[in-house]
């Protein structure tokens, strides 16, 4: 199984701890569930599923304290429907009225090396291989071409990414070892 590895960073990352319900805190360091999205985003398929191996940290952790406006309510869903029936239902929202002042801790400039492989799925029909995948992933990674644009935790994070061929030759990780508490893998919608 061959590992890819990416260096990726960014002004700004947000890994949202899911035990704040309201203000957005973030973990320390990206979550291997951002760390697969990020490969997903330069390239995903239904016939293969990333696993991400190994995270390295590059820059040292720096917190940054934001202010967001957001509006706290959504329209509801049965005045969706009931629109798309042909009746009047209300689909405005003014957000004056429910706008919310919430805080959040985020990291910045942040910059990781992940590393990962895929494998293939169930979903893989005859004419997918793993080369195909293999010289789809090195040239769009080499291009700078993703499937979306990759972000770090929430979409108003965007990320540069960069293919690494090499790490031997690249800086070291950060030196610091530290206890992060418990830390989200990943969700299983299965």
């Amino acid at each position: 199984m061959k590992r890819y590895c990416l260096h990726v960073e960014g002004d700004f990352a947000c890994f949202t701890r899911p035990e704040m319900k309201v203000e957005r805190v973030s973990y320390d360091v990206i979550t291997p569930s951002a760390a697969r999205a990020i490969f997903e985003a330069v390239l995903w398929k239904p016939a293969i599923a990333w696993t991400v191996h190994k995270i390295e940290v590059l820059k040292p952790v720096r917190w940054f304290s934001v202010r967001r406006n957001e509006v706290g309510s959504k329209i509801p869903v049965r005045n969706i429907q009931a629109a798309m029936s042909g009746g009047n239902a209300v689909l405005a929202m003014n957000i004056e009225d429910d706008r919310q002042q919430r805080a959040g801790l985020i990291l910045r400039d942040v910059a990781y090396r992940l590393y990962a492989s895929f494998k293939m799925t169930e979903q893989a029909g005859a004419a997918d291989n793993i080369t195909k995948f293999d010289e789809m992933f090195v040239r769009r990674a080499t291009q700078g071409q993703s499937f979306h644009q990759p972000y770090l935790g929430c979409r108003e994070f965007p990320c540069s990414f960069q293919l690494v061929e090499n790490a031997e030759n690249e800086a070291p990780p950060i030196d610091e070892t530290r206890d992060l508490g418990w830390m989200l893998y990943d969700m299983d919608y299965s």
